[in-house]
């Protein structure tokens, strides 16, 4: 489950998470992953505050994983008429998926579930009838929604889902923080308020700050050439990890 939303820079922090919605969407395409969208909050110049979708496929996880944190972006904007570049970020979460129920045991009563009047991508296929779903979970405050569908048992079964995966996340970052807290030394794998990459639209180059590579083929990346980042930053992160071991 990857969740994209904009950061600092108003609507170009929107513009650029519609960016990263489609470099990931076209990577998947590459990789014969299914998507399935869950969410979109749509901004009225084609940006999207918000997206949420899920990647199924083979190693779509352990893939995408290493994606979470922030990444930032240095272009000039469309409503820039000086012609000054603008820094912008957005967050990329990637959860894993609860799919098995009983990983999660999720009481009814601490649910509050409402419907509301859904509004699609780019305001297309608004439906007549209240058929998107909120649901809150009250004992941690998590508020979750999915408009994608037309029915509303549709997007409840996905809000569901969405809502298992936070939990779940949830439930292995309070795991992770105790183990943390028992360790000697603690083992850095960068929190998600740092900045992971950097687009920089000008010199046509992307950055990718932990494993210290530069590449000057930006619009290839974007449009999904993934694999020459997330291959030497998936070697670079494994080492880690047995060396943490």
């Amino acid at each position: 489950m990857v969740e994209i939303r904009a950061g600092a820079g108003g609507e170009e922090a929107a513009l650029f998470v519609a960016d990263l919605y489609k470099m990931y969407t076209r990577y998947s395409e590459q990789k014969g992953w299914k998507i399935e969208n869950i969410h979109f909050h749509p901004t009225d110049i084609g940006g999207f505050k918000e997206v949420i979708f899920l990647v199924e496929g083979k190693d779509a996880f352990s893939t995408l994983r290493y994606e979470s944190g922030v990444h930032r972006v240095q272009r000039v904007p469309i409503t820039e008429s000086s012609g000054r570049i603008h820094t912008s970020t957005a967050t990329v979460a990637v959860l894993p998926e609860a799919e098995e129920i009983d990983e999660i045991n999720i009481n009814p009563e601490d649910l509050r579930i409402e419907t509301f009047r859904s509004r699609g991508a780019g305001g297309q296929h608004v439906n007549v009838t209240d058929s998107a779903v909120r649901i809150t979970h009250i004992p941690t405050g998590i508020v979750v929604q999915c408009q994608d569908e037309r029915s509303q048992h549709q997007n409840r079964a996905k809000a569901m889902r969405v809502l298992r995966a936070q939990l779940l996340q949830k439930k292995e970052e309070e795991l992770r923080e105790k183990i943390s807290r028992e360790r000697k030394a603690q083992i850095g794998r960068g929190e998600r308020s740092e900045r992971i990459r950097t687009y920089n639209f000008p010199q046509g180059r992307v950055t990718d700050h932990r494993v210290g590579l530069t590449l000057h083929n930006l619009e290839e990346i974007l449009n999904g050439e993934l694999d020459q980042l997330l291959i030497p930053l998936m070697k670079m992160m494994k080492e880690k990890e047995l060396v943490s071991d």
